[in-house]
């Protein structure tokens, strides 16, 4: 079925009126939305009729009777080529319409311009593709799990997420060592930091539990000595001579001999 295409007012005449401001007619007696065809109330005869033209508007041609079908004679409207002037705000006057009819609906009928429809939960991901913290009794709670739920997973045989949760605990595996030695070294270097921290404090309350200023004066006091005392830092007094001096020289005799006479065997020996 072609298409009917809405009549073209080739016509440059007019019927020699001023031209019809839309600001001075009610709002509800013409249609110019963008999305629609444009018409207007005749001002004349009162019958909504079509705007027509592009540059220059007119209201199309039309007959004043309703009655040509039964044979009364076709007498043009006087509004007929009447010039239209669209001298107000389409926007603020469409907006305005709209409320209108808003208002004058039914309140069983009335629904909200714009609909809004609460999202669907998004389904939860598979726990092998949940990225969280990876340690070794996770990947093997998650594995146990898996294994416990599904069915596909018997022996040594394992369905796409039950060998994704087994590679992952392999490796958790294979990277423990690691991991503990790292963590031993985190630790070791928290235990050091929070030790630099606290030092300058633990000296403070020693060196206020020992005396403090006291023990500052008696490092720093020096006191004069007799001479040829010992010090009281070298201990007591230690014998330098022999207490029997002749049984010392006869015991040194003795072991010179043995001496000499070992050293005149050892070459006849070899």
């Amino acid at each position: 079925m072609p298409r009917i295409r809405p009549g073209r007012n080739r016509s440059k005449n007019t019927n020699r009126r001023a031209p019809l401001l839309l600001s001075s007619m009610a709002p509800e007696d013409f249609n110019v939305r963008p999305d629609e065809a444009k018409s207007i109330a005749c001002p004349d005869c009162r019958t909504w009729r079509r705007i027509m033209g592009d540059k220059v508007l007119k209201i199309r041609e039309h007959c004043i009777s309703d009655k040509l079908a039964e044979g009364e004679k076709h007498t043009l409207c006087p509004g007929t080529d009447q010039v239209v002037v669209i001298d107000i705000d389409v926007q603020r006057w469409q907006a305005r319409q709209n409320r209108l009819l808003r208002d004058a609906m039914p309140q069983d009928n009335r629904r909200a311009a714009q609909q809004f429809y609460k999202p669907l939960p998004a389904p939860a991901a598979p726990v092998s593709r949940i990225e969280a913290e990876v340690t070794l009794e996770s990947t093997r709670q998650s594995y146990l799990a898996h294994r416990k739920g599904c069915t596909r997973c018997v022996g040594r045989q394992h369905c796409t997420d039950g060998g994704i949760l087994a590679r992952r605990y392999v490796l958790a595996l294979q990277e423990e060592p690691a991991r503990c030695d790292a963590r031993e070294q985190l630790e070791r270097k928290e235990r050091r930091t929070a030790q630099k921290q606290t030092a300058p404090a633990v000296r403070k309350a020693q060196w206020a539990k020992r005396g403090g200023e006291a023990v500052e004066k008696a490092n720093n006091r020096c006191s004069e000595r007799v001479a040829g005392s010992v010090s009281e830092f070298r201990g007591p007094g230690l014998p330098l001579l022999p207490h029997d001096v002749k049984r010392h020289d006869r015991r040194q005799a003795e072991l010179g001999k043995r001496y000499a006479a070992r050293e005149a065997s050892a070459p006849s020996a070899a």
